[in-house]
């Protein structure tokens, strides 16, 4: 009896598995494209037979959102380039920062990005990378890296990004104002900013520094906030005419501090750009009306492509540094859209644009992995 219901059940579930297979395989339906077995052609033979490429960005200083757009820019280019990307950010703790290099050190990546490794620690850290046979590129950190052989050291164009805002500050103020300078040093992008401000303070005696502070903290825009508000304080309105910013979290404190005070006179030119600061800037009567920057997303694709050329054994060089742009509070509170960090290019020429080391091969290998 239980043999005759259950051959009873099966014949209409064999039907049904037969109706459902046959719709599956509907000659209507659009087939599946596989890729290409074999090798990839036209590549360099470290990725012709498509064997995994393992990579590791690792980032000093995290939680902004210049720390975000650029491991999205890296990660974006390198498994485009069809490799796995994994990134960390230690958040400004040293002691992490060193713990997650000597960790993945014993883990199976081929190539490494290293972030914002400021001190001698790093120089040591990286030696070992490249002793133990790993492709190393590296963004604004001690520059000693780059006598390490084989290692690139990349950073923004500090010394354009500090001229073209202060030139800015100069021409709008005929080269007579009383400004603060907001800075911290310690960190080797704040010190190649810091001399060309010396050099264009000792080329204009009419701009005169009345005041300056600077601390890097997880919250330095509210320390700076606080201390620029003491100074609005101790200040009357018309003996300060500027405020030059090296980094963008001094500027957005300086912005809040200025606004609070009602002390819109005070004219802000900063470094650095984000959409935080895109915000701030474009807001009714914001005195932050210039800052230079480089697109962090193209910072993190570029040091992608470094590293590639590395892995497919092309020369690479020592040294490069990423273009600046200067951007207006002007061109962003004049677009017809809303400006962010990905329409920022409708406003600012050839921002977030850039072919350097672009090679056929890697059109190629996007190509395939597309």
């Amino acid at each position: 009896m239980r043999k005759t219901v259950f051959k009873g059940l099966l014949v209409p579930v064999l039907a049904a598995s037969l109706l459902i297979t046959g719709c599956s395989n509907n000659s209507s339906a659009e087939p599946v494209k596989e890729k290409p077995s074999g090798p990839i052609e036209n590549v360099p033979e470290r990725f012709a037979n498509g064997e995994e490429v393992k990579i590791k960005v690792i980032r000093k200083i995290g939680g902004d959102d210049h720390t975000a757009q650029y491991l999205a820019g890296a990660k974006e280019e390198g498994e485009a380039l069809g490799f796995k990307v994994d990134v960390f950010t230690a958040n400004g703790d040293s002691a992490k920062f060193h713990d997650a290099i000597a960790q993945s050190l014993e883990e199976d990546y081929d190539g490494f990005i290293i972030s914002h490794g400021d001190d001698e620690a790093t120089v040591s850290d990286v030696q070992k990378l490249v002793d133990q046979g790993k492709s190393v590129v590296t963004f604004d950190s001690n520059p000693k890296l780059a006598d390490i052989e084989g290692v690139t050291l990349t950073s923004q164009d500090d010394e354009a990004l500090a001229k073209l805002a202060l030139d800015q500050l100069v021409q709008d103020t005929k080269g007579k104002a009383n400004i603060v300078y907001l800075w911290v040093d310690g960190f080797p992008p704040m010190v190649r900013r810091n001399a060309v401000y010396k050099q264009v303070l000792s080329a204009n005696p009419g701009i005169k520094e009345v005041e300056r502070f600077g601390v890097a903290a997880a919250d330095t825009s509210v320390q700076t906030q606080n201390a620029v508000a003491a100074m609005l304080n101790k200040h009357k309105k018309g003996e300060i005419d500027a405020i030059f910013a090296t980094w963008d979290a001094f500027a957005i404190g300086a912005a809040r501090a200025i606004k609070e005070a009602g002390r819109d006179e005070i004219k802000i030119y900063g470094i650095d750009i984000s959409n935080a600061d895109i915000q701030a800037m474009g807001e009714e009567k914001s005195s932050w009306k210039y800052t230079a920057a480089v697109d962090p997303k193209l910072i993190g694709a570029v040091n992608i492509r470094l590293l590639a050329k590395k892995l497919a054994g092309e020369k690479t060089p020592q040294t490069y540094d990423l273009e600046a742009s200067l951007i207006s509070q002007e061109a962003i509170k004049h677009s017809k859209e809303p400006v962010n960090m990905e329409n920022l290019g409708n406003v600012v020429e050839g921002w977030g644009k850039s072919d350097a080391f672009v090679e056929d091969w890697m059109r190629t290998l996007k190509e395939h992995y597309k």
